[in-house]
């Protein structure tokens, strides 16, 4: 590349890198509404994640079309292309992070007429996790830090036995009236286990950037 041409490339770079950013920041918003809905009961922000959802969708599609052009019309060398290849990964896990935001804010409507379950504090603790992990993922990714990238893989063990500690309580509650809330519960779980790993995954494609290791 020319001196002017890679001038050109960087400020695209940069500019995708801070779309990026502003993907992150809405996916964050959204798992905290979802947390807010689920824990508080307020439903009020269950029509806000839905409209949340849409925005991160067309922040996933236009990110993905500016990568795919400058790799087409830009020819990048491979640290490049090794930036925005894992770009557009990463920006895969932000989506499916406020998919499974939105489900869980569907789960609390759902949820919203049965009396609170016993063991909802330790729901709350895990989702409190999960929204850590993403912090953490995304501060990684704002001063692209691969340590702070990788220690979020060490968080990830503390939601996964969060996982299995819940899923045995649920799998052991005796069935003496309806099934929807005990189904609904591991529904959550569920959505907060995949939401840390794509976080964890959010975390070490940053290392990738930084260092070329997998």
């Amino acid at each position: 590349m020319t001196k002017p041409i890679r001038s050109q490339f960087e400020r695209q770079v940069q500019t995708i890198q801070g779309d990026v950013l502003r993907m992150g920041a809405l996916v964050e918003q959204s798992c905290r509404f979802a947390h807010t809905a689920l824990f508080n009961r307020d439903l009020s922000v269950v029509d806000t994640l839905a409209k949340q959802d849409k925005k991160i969708d067309q922040f996933y599609k236009q990110i993905e079309v500016q990568c795919l052009q400058l790799i087409a019309l830009q020819s990048p060398v491979a640290s490049d292309l090794r930036l925005i290849g894992t770009l557009m990964q990463l920006i895969r896990d932000l989506e499916r992070i406020g998919d499974y935001a939105e489900d869980i804010g569907e789960v609390a409507v759902k949820l919203f007429p049965y009396p609170v379950a016993p063991y909802m504090p330790e729901v709350e603790h895990m989702s409190e996790l999960c929204q850590s992990m993403l912090a953490m993922s995304l501060s990684a990714l704002t001063q692209l830090d691969a340590e702070v990238g990788l220690q979020v893989k060490v968080e990830d063990d503390a939601v996964d036995d969060c996982y299995d500690n819940l899923y045995d309580v649920l799998a052991s509650q005796s069935i003496s009236g309806p099934t929807e809330p005990l189904l609904l519960s591991m529904l959550v779980i569920r959505s907060l286990e995949r939401m840390a790993d794509h976080a964890t995954n959010i975390g070490q494609r940053v290392a990738f950037i930084v260092t070329g290791k997998r």
